[in-house]
């Protein structure tokens, strides 16, 4: 996957729904020679994260602008802190402005979010994994908020990991018979994640030879056990409901892994504003 072209993707798309053939209130009003500095500013705590990408945004309508950050993707910042600061064209900053702040408010929301659950799991081992349960067209950056807030990715897509959920199982026969048909068609390079919802269903997973068993939705005491009886032999990854109260009781399980989808498919924003004054 060629994630630059994906954002390069994602930046057309937006640019075309939000400014198309130009903006008619700023063009009509503003002289193309003008020029002016735009701040933003944090308007809550949080983690910061677009930066990176929200500077590709300004790329698209100037080549020669000024751009100072204050602080970098993944940092903390508190209420009142400035965030950057772009001298550009006035135009430009106006075209700008409502996508790179979508950009930065959602990707910075995900990253603060991130950044509260791993917290919660500080010292315990567990690691914290994102989902699929992205928005349509923007996983790449809603992964790459995971990462600044302190998270992981788990799988990209569909292609890169073998994940044999209910109703692979079910067309299939049954746990042994789905991991004995992704093994006779797939590299033993591609690591496979077969998803229990009991102790037998993990046990059968075990025997088969998964890397990774989901325990899904199952209660801390079966967690617990499960954990038992894989002994290491393969990673564990605890699914379903998860939220913050129930971290670290589920973290005491010995899980490798907790996958929260909430990170990515209940985005609060981060606020943040964005105060333009002519140079």
């Amino acid at each position: 996957m060629n994630t630059d072209l994906l954002i390069e993707k994602l930046i057309d798309l937006a640019i075309e729904e939000d400014v198309s053939t130009g903006d008619i209130s700023t063009d009509a009003i503003i002289p193309s020679h003008s020029r002016a500095v735009a701040v933003m500013t944090a308007k809550a705590d949080g983690v910061i994260s677009g930066l990176s990408v929200i500077r590709r945004v300004y790329e698209r309508f100037e080549d020669d602008f000024g751009w100072e950050p204050y602080v970098k993707d993944g940092d903390r910042v508190s209420k009142g802190d400035r965030i950057l600061k772009i001298t550009a064209g006035y135009r430009t900053l106006l075209y700008g402005e409502r996508l790179s702040l979508n950009i930065l408010q959602r990707m910075s929301g995900i990253a603060t979010a991130t950044a509260r659950y791993v917290a919660e799991l500080e010292g315990t081992g567990t690691v914290l994994l994102d989902t699929r349960k992205t928005a349509p067209g923007m996983r790449v950056l809603d992964k790459m908020a995971v990462k600044d807030g302190g998270g992981k990715n788990h799988r990209m897509g569909l292609y890169d990991m073998v994940m044999l959920k209910d109703n692979h199982i079910k067309i299939a026969g049954g746990i042994p018979a789905a991991i004995a048909a992704v093994k006779d068609n797939l590299p033993l390079s591609v690591r496979l994640e077969v998803e229990t919802t009991c102790l037998d269903e993990v046990r059968q997973a075990l025997e088969g030879g998964a890397d990774i068993i989901m325990l899904d939705n199952m209660d801390n005491e079966t967690m617990a056990e499960a954990v038992r009886i894989i002994s290491g032999r393969a990673k564990t990854e605890a699914s379903g409901n998860m939220n913050v109260a129930r971290l670290k009781a589920v973290a005491a399980t010995g899980v490798d892994y907790i996958s929260v989808g909430a990170l990515t498919h209940s985005v609060t924003a981060l606020d943040i504003s964005m105060n333009i004054t002519q140079e």
